[in-house]
């Protein structure tokens, strides 16, 4: 939504003004197709030459997420909370025997079907199974240090990929002003075969061929760049969920107090999503 209002917004701010000014936008609008055709054309040659078919879908993927926002919200961070305190309940209570069912197959596990959406979620799943799969092979002989290297590597290496869209479309915005020119560029070629025309229409060609720049300095810096720095910040936010996830794992395997665990949880999320201590500690109560 925002993303749309936004774009509303430039462009009736950048045209609206221009037209306020005494300009003609209708000579922007003209030249506006055939200059699109060689940004738009030099842009998506070098997307499919510098990068490989899942590379390209994953930018896809990632503008989409950018205009959809955050796949998580407060309701999910309390329901990870919950899903992941109660596997270790069973850890503590029932044993290694009691929890290795829905390690393995948590696809059939009834606890993890209650939370479906986290349960779609491939990367939380693999996150949480692989951890305690860990705790069940160790026969209690388990390094909290070592557990949390290899769970910071899993996000730290998950995180890495997914802000690879980000960055592919970060640099394709930074390109955008040099295909600007390449248009431009051609346009005055086309203006210098035309010399022998009246001045009327070499202005007018002249004209239409920096509205290449303009587009590609539009489309870069009003458009293209603030998409990716937008991607960017909703992985980030997405990120602090796995983050909640491990401390949750840590500070149980560290036999904490609960009221501990839930602060250790609760602290490493944004404002905007964290639950208050009194929502995670009845909610695990309840449970």
């Amino acid at each position: 939504m925002l993303v749309g209002i936004g774009l509303v917004i430039l462009l009736v701010m950048v045209f609206g003004g221009f037209a306020l000014t005494g300009g003609n936008v209708m000579v922007i609008l003209e030249a506006i197709p055939h200059e699109l055709i060689v940004i738009g054309g030099a842009a998506l040659g070098s997307l499919v030459i510098g990068n490989s078919m899942p590379g390209l879908k994953a930018l896809a993927r990632g503008v989409i997420k950018a205009a959809k926002g955050p796949t998580y919200h407060r309701e999910d961070y309390l329901q990870a909370i919950f899903l992941t305190a109660k596997l270790m309940k069973i850890l503590r209570t029932e044993g290694p025997v009691a929890l290795e069912s829905h390690v393995e197959e948590p696809a059939q596990s009834e606890l993890f079907k209650a939370y479906p959406k986290l349960l779609a979620d491939h990367f939380f799943v693999a996150l949480v199974t692989d951890t305690l799969r860990l705790v069940l092979i160790s026969s209690g002989n388990l390094n909290l240090r070592a557990v949390e290297e290899v769970v910071d590597n899993a996000i730290r290496n998950h995180h890495r990929q997914a802000l690879r869209p980000a960055q592919l479309l970060q640099s394709l915005g930074d390109a955008f002003p040099a295909l600007g020119i390449v248009a431009a560029v051609l346009g005055v070629v086309k203006t210098m075969a035309s010399i022998d025309k009246p001045p009327a229409i070499l202005g007018g060609m002249i004209g239409s061929a920096l509205v290449g720049t303009f587009m590609g300095v539009l489309i870069a810096y009003g458009i293209v760049s603030p998409l990716a720095h937008r991607l960017k910040h909703v992985i980030e936010e997405d990120a602090e969920l796995y983050r909640a996830v491990k401390q949750i794992i840590l500070a149980s395997l560290a036999k904490h107090p609960q009221p501990l665990v839930i602060e250790a949880a609760r602290t490493g999320i944004s404002a905007a999503n964290q639950p208050s201590f009194a929502e995670v500690f009845q909610g695990l109560q309840a449970r």
